[in-house]
């Protein structure tokens, strides 16, 4: 029984395709398109103050921090204890702006190491904190 269905005995196959669901979708497309494009492209004119240019870049400050392999830490090339090194991100999350805190894990360093000096920075309230690491070639 053919597509076109009758109640023929001819088994003649219908092989053309049915557009007909192909256009609704276009029309209802193109209607919707018709319909946005005006409000995406209609913009309000308003008359903007005038003001002096000031510049507003601040260049961040970036300290490092390297823990070596043998879990000690160096704060800027100066080992530091973790007494001290408590004493030194406080500082640092005190100041105005905020510096960079550079994180530099010796990949033969143990896991607890650079998290301790994780924990030690989020404690002092340090808000960036950056891993540093060499790409692979």
């Amino acid at each position: 029984m053919a597509f076109g269905g009758g109640l023929d005995d001819q088994e003649d196959v219908v092989s053309e395709i049915n557009v007909t669901p192909l256009v609704d979708v276009m029309l209802v497309l193109l209607v919707i398109f018709i319909l946005t494009v005006p409000v995406l492209t209609q913009s309000v004119g308003v008359d903007l103050p005038r003001a002096d240019k000031v510049n507003t870049v601040v260049n961040p400050v970036a300290v490092t921090v390297s823990v070596n392999a043998d879990g000690t830490v160096l704060w800027d090339g100066v080992p530091v204890d973790d007494a001290k090194l408590a004493r030194v991100l406080q500082n640092a999350a005190q100041t105005d702006p905020q510096p960079e805190i550079r994180l530099y894990g010796d990949r033969k360093a143990a896991y607890e190491h650079v998290v301790r000096v994780m924990a030690a920075a989020q404690k002092a309230g340090i808000e960036k904190l950056g891993f540093v690491t060499q790409p692979r070639q």
